[in-house]
């Protein structure tokens, strides 16, 4: 059977993974460029906005845009809406302490130009926003973690480590063009992460069983082959796959609104690296370790 050259072609991808790995590290570190955390991580004050009519999200969203607020843009504040918009919650990355005069003029701002009854705040606390980031990562390196054990278990040690490098190279890849393009990190962009460890899995795990089955059918074929026609017979699957879900994220990323922006960018940075590396990350590992493993044994 004719089958694409997969792992011929890792030659020229895998020095590119490795360079954007690197490149995302190092924009990674804080001194060079660093994430953009949301207001989840670094703190700010909510209010809770009583309207006697409702008014509309996207007109509420423009008005604070228009607020002057130093560095900070007021339009990419996060605002939920309660009981039929008759109530918002508009929650800001202003500190009470350090821009009372700001929060003193949204307040102003929104009697003026809106039907507001009430208005009430509360002050989101630094030690708070470190105890989410705290749990957040946790929450990846405990799903990271699981999928070692997990497809040790259900495969071999060698599937493993191929599945968490290709899982570890789409989260460090993501996180390196969100803090490039200073996308801002929350709660949901923490979702997000962890659907792209799920998907990446999800991937490789269906390349992975079809490699075993064939390695059962045909024992006297060379891994290389094996493996590159496991893959080419997984590869419709995976491209429908990955095609209908990019669909939905898409339409999602133009259209969710500002709030959304960061949840639909990592899902879909997540879905065209995933699909990327369960062939040309986890593959390559899986057939360096099996090759090393038969010479070693022929030796021995």
């Amino acid at each position: 059977m004719n089958h694409f050259d997969f792992l011929g072609k890792t030659k020229y991808f895998l020095p590119v993974s490795i360079l954007l790995i690197i490149v995302s590290i190092v924009i990674l570190i804080p001194q060079v460029r660093g994430l953009n955390p949301g207001i989840d991580f670094t703190g700010g004050t909510e209010f809770t906005v009583v309207l006697a009519a409702p008014v509309d999200t996207a007109t509420l969203r423009r008005a604070l845009g228009e607020i002057p607020a130093g560095e900070t843009d007021l339009s990419t504040s996060v605002i939920q809406e309660i009981a039929g918009g008759g109530k918002k919650v508009i929650t800001t990355q202003l500190h009470v302490e350090k821009h009372r005069g700001i929060i003193d003029r949204i307040e102003a701002v929104l009697h003026a130009q809106f039907p507001v009854t009430e208005i009430s705040r509360r002050s989101i606390g630094e030690q708070v926003s470190r105890e989410l980031i705290r749990r957040g990562w946790q929450a990846i390196l405990l799903a990271i973690m699981v999928i070692l054990v997990y497809v040790s278990w259900r495969f071999r040690l060698r599937y493993a480590v191929g599945a968490v490098a290709a899982v570890l190279h789409d989260v460090i890849i993501a996180l390196g063009l969100f803090a490039l393009f200073r996308v801002e990190v929350n709660l949901a962009t923490i979702a997000a992460f962890l659907t792209i460890v799920g998907y990446s899995l999800n991937d490789t795990i269906v390349i992975f069983d079809r490699i075993r089955e064939n390695t059962k059918l045909s024992r006297k074929s060379s891994p290389f082959n094996t493996i590159n026609l496991s893959v080419s017979q997984s590869l419709s699957r995976t491209l429908n796959t990955s095609i209908t879900t990019l669909i939905p994220v898409i339409i999602l990323f133009i259209f969710g609104g500002v709030v959304l922006r960061g949840f639909s960018l990592a899902l879909l940075i997540g879905v065209v690296i995933g699909t990327y590396s369960s062939m040309y990350i986890a593959n390559p590992i899986l057939y360096t370790w099996t090759v090393k493993a038969e010479q070693a044994k022929q030796r021995g």
